[in-house]
């Protein structure tokens, strides 16, 4: 299997597993959602959010933008109920969003090449304002493993509200499903 075709797949299995941690949270009412825990970004609500600007600002760089900011963030954070017209403020505004961004995601893997890998993306770091490189697989890579780690938090706190049946977030069971 080639660089190209596994880093697709890692992409899918991310979409696959967001779409599983929607339906879930989907289910809680927003007391459930807000709960504060200490783990994630302190909420399931916040976690989420910080998955979708995550994608959201990797793209971005990707795709051109070296200093990306999510509409209506706060230089990296986007914690709920922002001030301004795009920010984020329902479970339905976070879906919308999200589908819209999932549908930029398939149009940038499906352009991706072998050669492009290697390349690197400058993108102004949220936390210290400094211009950093990365190379372009690395990026790819990362939004994944770092879609895995948040997942897993959000897993815990949907545990802990008493979500009985949790999502399958395991590559194995994509497959398997398929």
């Amino acid at each position: 299997m080639d660089s190209i075709t596994i880093i697709r797949r890692l992409h899918q299995h991310r979409n696959w597993t967001n779409q599983g941690l929607f339906s879930a949270a989907s289910q809680l009412t927003d007391d459930q959602l807000h709960r504060p825990f200490p783990m994630g970004q302190g909420s399931i609500w916040r976690s989420m959010t910080h998955l979708y600007a995550a994608e959201y600002v990797w793209l971005e760089a990707l795709s051109g933008n070296e200093d990306p900011v999510v509409p209506g963030d706060v230089r990296g954070h986007l914690p709920g109920n922002q001030r301004g017209d795009a920010s984020i403020r329902t479970f339905a505004d976070l879906t919308q969003r999200w589908s819209e961004l999932d549908q930029r995601w398939a149009t940038y893997l499906a352009g991706l090449s072998p050669e492009c890998l290697t390349e690197m993306v400058w993108k102004v770091s949220s936390l210290s304002g400094e211009r950093q490189s990365t190379r372009r697989s690395d990026i790819l890579l990362h939004v994944c493993t770092h879609a895995q780690y948040t997942t897993a938090q959000v897993m815990n706190m949907l545990r802990h509200v008493g979500v009985q049946t949790l999502p399958d977030p395991m590559l194995i069971s994509l497959a398997r499903q398929e």
